[in-house]
């Protein structure tokens, strides 16, 4: 596990209940999925693990496809409230509400999903040389705590305003800045906002209640899942490349070759020649395969990895 912790408060120890374990008598890990716009690629991320969510009866607590698992869909601010409480063992939250709320959580993994800047933003004809003006200010945003000690940090004179969603409609009637996630910046470009300042970069994340990990069963499993989807993430970010080489020209294929170890090299039928394998990050296929092409390799195949434990 990354192992970051922020252990100020220590994790509250959810009180045991009826649904504890599961019918095999196995301590059950009770799994927070987040529910709205990160939804699908953390769905996505545990299908690929072979952990597939079925829609149960209730939309709210989908059945997973293995054992082990209690799942509940919740809003990922939710989400953080639960795991501090303790009646979730781990699940999945931007860390952007993990900071807004100042959670005691441990954070096991970044999955790197849905990676969105928490800016200030602000309608261009506000600024004063790209600035913000010295003038008393109305700031709105969702996230009170970080604006607030945003605002404080700056030392502005600043009223803020609390938002329930759509934050980038408010200016510039009903305020004169916003503190808001984005994504690609279209939602604040098509409301005539400008980003003023970068407050930080957030991703979606596994975190776990500290308690959780004091179990040795449920760290276990903890530990268990992080491996798999950390195999899986790993695999996304690579590809398996084979190819058939001479003995003459082995050596300046390898050379331009990346692996994680070294590639994997059999002879082939009659041994008229050798074949390579290897694990390549998929950002260079571009310039690789041509490359690769050039110094005599043939019958190049490039397929998809599943998983990647080293």
């Amino acid at each position: 596990m990354d192992g970051h912790a922020n252990r100020s408060g220590g994790g509250k120890v959810r009180m045991p209940s009826k649904n504890d374990t599961g019918l095999d008598g196995v301590s059950l890990m009770h799994l927070a999925v987040p529910k709205g716009r990160i939804e699908a690629g953390v769905t996505g991320l545990l299908a690929a693990a072979g952990i597939e969510l079925r829609s149960g009866p209730r939309g709210y607590r989908p059945v997973p496809s293995v054992p082990g698992y209690e799942v509940k869909l919740l809003k990922p601010q939710t989400i953080v409230e639960m795991l501090v409480a303790g009646s979730r063992d781990a699940g999945f939250a931007g860390a952007d509400w993990v900071a807004e709320k100042d959670a005691d959580l441990v954070e096991l993994l970044d999955t790197g999903l849905d990676p969105v800047s928490m800016v200030v933003a602000a309608p261009e004809s506000l600024l004063e040389a790209g600035a913000l003006p010295g003038r008393p200010l109305v700031v709105a945003s969702e996230y009170e705590r970080l604006t607030r000690r945003w605002i404080e940090q700056r030392g502005l004179a600043a009223t803020f305003v609390r938002s329930h969603g759509a934050t980038e409609v408010f200016p510039p009637e009903d305020a004169d800045v916003i503190v808001d996630i984005t994504a690609t910046g279209e939602t604040l470009a098509a409301n005539h906002l400008v980003v003023v300042e970068e407050l930080f970069r957030s991703s979606t994340r596994l975190y776990a209640n500290p308690a959780a990990l004091d179990s040795p069963e449920k760290k276990t499993a903890i530990e268990a899942l992080v491996m798999t989807l950390r195999s899986v993430l790993e695999a996304r970010e690579r590809a398996m490349v084979e190819l058939n080489v001479t003995k003459d020209e082995l050596e300046s294929v390898i050379a331009i070759l990346p692996s994680m170890r070294e590639p994997t090299i059999a002879h082939l039928h009659r041994g008229d020649g050798l074949s390579v394998k290897a694990a390549v990050p998929r950002r260079d296929l571009p310039q690789l395969i041509p490359n690769l092409k050039e110094r005599g390799a043939t019958d190049i195949a490039v397929s998809q990895l599943e998983q990647i434990v080293p």
